[in-house]
């Protein structure tokens, strides 16, 4: 198959993941098509180095890197448009939707939080494909992704505490018991 068919079949394939993820992080359209193309503009002038096995992951973190040029671009313009004009009113960013407490709790986190915890809601990735976007080892990402849940449940509960979910007491086998016997039992049946 020559180069240019291998190319097209990858980018059916996964030109609407690739825009998706751009469209979650952007504020309008066009520029979700913009990062999206300048992706697949990338890809085309690395094709050698996408890895055949799981190219998505690898389309990710180009992405990833194109929205960041994309995020500095809109921030040196906005600068200089408040510089021109005074009354510039700053659009409300990705992920700032505040009619609900789920993305509320969301766009308190830290971006890196906010990032990885989209990377497996929203691209539904594995660590594997987490690791390959962020460039990071699976482990670090496993580390990371648990401790932004942790916050993110922290955020959520302050930001709705009436809604927050009730924890069933423990249970038998992950609590101290006592056996038959008269023992102590600490952690979980095996």
């Amino acid at each position: 198959m020559s180069r240019l068919a291998r190319f097209d079949a990858l980018f059916t394939a996964h030109q609407r993941h690739v825009l998706a993820y751009a469209m979650r992080r952007t504020q309008a359209w066009a520029d979700a098509e913009d990062v999206a193309a300048e992706t697949f503009t990338i890809a085309w002038r690395k094709f050698d180095s996408i890895p055949e096995a799981e190219p998505l992951p690898w389309l990710y973190a180009v992405a990833r890197r194109v929205l960041a040029n994309h995020r500095r671009g809109l921030g040196r313009r906005e600068r200089l448009t408040a510089l021109l004009r005074v009354d510039v009113a700053t659009p409300m960013r990705a992920g700032e939707d505040l009619d609900g407490p789920a993305f509320a709790a969301l766009s308190a986190l830290a971006p890196a939080d906010q990032e990885i915890l989209r990377l497996v809601a929203w691209e539904e990735l594995g660590n594997q494909g987490i690791a390959a976007v962020l460039g990071i080892t699976p482990n670090a990402v496993a580390i990371r992704l648990h401790r932004a849940r942790a916050r993110f449940a922290a955020a959520l509960a302050r930001v709705s505490p009436e809604d927050t979910v009730k924890y069933p007491a423990p249970s038998r086998t992950s609590a101290d018991v006592k056996g038959t016997d008269g023992a102590d039992w600490t952690g979980a049946w095996e």
